[in-house]
């Protein structure tokens, strides 16, 4: 359901017509060439459409009332599709060319037939036919006006903001919106001479200008809980900006910043609209070991942004401890029955504010769960016997001693089986760590709004946010096995 080629001819009585906009979708015309294979018919130049499409139309040659190749009672009539013969070309034909008459302005477009040449599918079952009419019909109301004729002035200012809307309406040839009349001289500038819009940039923003940037850090930990098992526990994070500004390419720079003790940003990633970036930034992996001379800020991304979220850089960092410390020990008592210790300890240096924490122990390959007689030191404990889980719900905040303990045993029942899980076998098991804690990074890297710089014609709202996201956070049973990795988690 794409647009080939699209045409905007105006035409006077006695006059030959002139083409006065035309648009041709290069990556439908390859599809169409693979489609029609042997039978393709190329998208000829404007000065090959103009003539075959008048005298289709019965607007050239006033003294010429019949012509063989367009009158004859042998071919059928398949309006409102044009079959185009051309010339110089041996015979060849484009077919449907859809085409609308007003006044002294034509409106025409090539549908991509997405179906072999022959025999020719029925209109109504090509979606592409009736896209074609309703784009037409837009550009139609949209280029005539509420007064419903093409003046001089206004058709040639509305035909300075085709390319724009059709960027909007048409990107990359596929139909998406019907522009309508007086919805798109407020709403789609025409683009600076001195700067071309991408193709990849559908359309231009207009109204208040609002710069948003979101940084995300996501921990991972693997804890053992054993001198012969070394812990382990990696950083990674991500900026994500949504850009509402005005102008072809506008320019925004956001900085990173990081405390006077923080640990440099590593394996630095950026997205291909960044401008010009600092080579020392990208140098520092933690592959090699790092040493004093490793850049640490500030980090500035200089980026024409496009219209959609996207994410403008990622990154990795070495930070000394995890978190939160866990211990987990899980023992056999007689009689189908666990023995279950559990501490946790919130880290000094962690803001004592979560939006959710939660511990998840899964008891694999056991029975159905029976008697829960577990105790928590605080927040509340929640059962979940069909899936074999206890569901430690620790809230938004840890005490004032920043530990908590779980202890208590737990019994199965033989009469249904429990979840599985080939890894988790006798006491290798697991508590996972859910949390979330905003306006913080374990890093310390932020973005302050006020060094977010936006050159544009209008003055920007900025708005920053920053939040550290559990991922993969493993405290491992100490008593049983589990397994151990040799090297860094990433």
């Amino acid at each position: 359901m794409s647009i080939r080629a699209l045409w905007i001819i105006t035409h006077e009585k006695g006059q030959s017509g002139t083409v006065r906009f035309s648009k041709r979708y290069p990556t439908v015309e390859r599809r169409a060439k693979c489609l029609a294979g042997r039978q393709y018919v190329a998208v000829p130049e404007d000065c090959g459409i103009l003539h075959p499409l008048l005298t289709e139309l019965g607007l050239t040659d006033p003294d010429k009332p019949f012509v063989v190749s367009r009158d004859d009672c042998a071919r059928p009539q398949r309006s409102p599709a044009l079959q185009l013969h051309l010339e110089a070309r041996d015979g060849g034909a484009l077919w449907p060319v859809l085409a609308i008459v007003q006044g002294g302005l034509i409106l025409a477009c090539l549908p991509l037939v997405e179906a072999p040449p022959e025999p020719r599918p029925p209109l109504p079952s090509l979606a592409s036919v009736s896209q074609g009419l309703s784009l037409l019909t837009g550009l139609q109301s949209f280029l005539c006006g509420a007064g419903g004729k093409p003046e001089g002035d206004a058709l040639a200012s509305r035909l300075a903001l085709l390319p724009s809307v059709l960027l909007q309406v048409c990107p990359l040839g596929t139909p998406l919106d019907t522009p309508q009349a007086g919805a798109w001289p407020a709403t789609a500038a025409p683009a600076r001479r001195d700067q071309k819009q991408p193709a990849w940039k559908a359309g231009l923003h207009r109204g208040r200008a609002v710069v948003n940037v979101a940084l995300s850090e996501m921990v991972r930990s693997m804890q053992y809980g054993s001198r012969s098992r070394q812990d382990l526990w990696d950083v990674y994070g991500s900026v994500t900006c949504k850009c509402e500004v005005e102008g072809v390419l506008p320019n925004v720079t956001v900085t990173l910043s990081l405390p006077p003790n923080g640990s440099p940003l590593q394996d630095i990633l950026v997205h291909p609209c960044v401008t010009s970036l600092d080579a020392s930034i990208l140098t520092a992996t933690s592959v090699d070991e790092s040493d004093g001379s490793t850049y640490s800020g500030p980090y500035k991304f200089p980026f024409s942004p496009p219209l959609e979220p996207f994410r403008l850089c990622s990154y990795t960092s070495q930070v000394p401890v995890p978190p939160i410390l866990g211990s987990y020990q899980l023992k056999e008592e007689e009689g189908q029955q666990l023995r279950v210790t559990v501490s946790l300890k919130l880290h000094e240096s962690v803001r004592n504010s979560f939006e959710y924490c939660e511990a998840h122990l899964p008891f694999f390959n056991r029975g159905q769960l029976g008697n829960v007689d577990v105790k928590v030191s605080s927040g509340q404990l929640e059962v979940s016997r069909e899936k074999g889980l206890l569901v430690w719900v620790l809230g938004q905040k840890f005490p004032r001693s920043r530990e908590v303990s779980l202890g208590g045993t737990v019994s199965f029942s033989g009469q249904s089986s429990g979840p599985t899980d080939p890894l988790c076998t006798g006491l290798t098991a697991y508590i996972k760590l859910y949390f979330r804690v905003p306006d913080l990074t374990l890093s310390g890297c932020s973005v302050d709004q006020h060094s977010v710089q936006v050159y544009s014609t209008a003055k920007a709202r900025n708005t920053t946010s920053r939040e550290l996201v559990s991922a993969e956070y493993y405290i491992w049973n100490s008593t049983g096995d589990a397994p151990v990795s040799s090297g860094m988690m990433l």
